[in-house]
């Protein structure tokens, strides 16, 4: 993923997810675009933004709290938690931002 998203004038929610990966990918990859092609598809959905190297981050965008705690507890996106905790992370983190102010080129 290249592309910085194009979000509409604040106030919006920013989820932050920030996780350490272990060495196997164990279907990482294709649960990873997966996520996205669904969270595309989820009512209040703004964009997203990826990167790894050791440390991944993925900030995803949402439209108010409702949608995200919608996308939370969506069934695919459970099960997908639920493969994280047990095969894909040593270690992650989620943060949950308004956001008031953006600016860029």
């Amino acid at each position: 993923m290249t592309n910085i998203s194009n979000t509409p004038k604040p106030p919006y929610y920013a989820v932050i997810f920030t996780s350490l990966r272990i060495p196997e990918d164990n279907g990482y990859g294709e649960m990873a675009e997966r996520m996205i092609q669904l969270a595309q598809q989820q009512a209040g959905f703004l964009g997203i933004e990826s990167a790894r190297d050791d440390l991944g981050i993925t900030v995803s965008y949402w439209s108010n709290l409702d949608a995200v705690k919608a996308w939370k507890m969506n069934s695919e996106h459970l099960v997908a938690q639920k493969k994280g905790r047990e095969n894909w992370y040593s270690d992650f983190k989620v943060r949950i931002s308004k956001v008031e102010r953006d600016y860029g080129m």
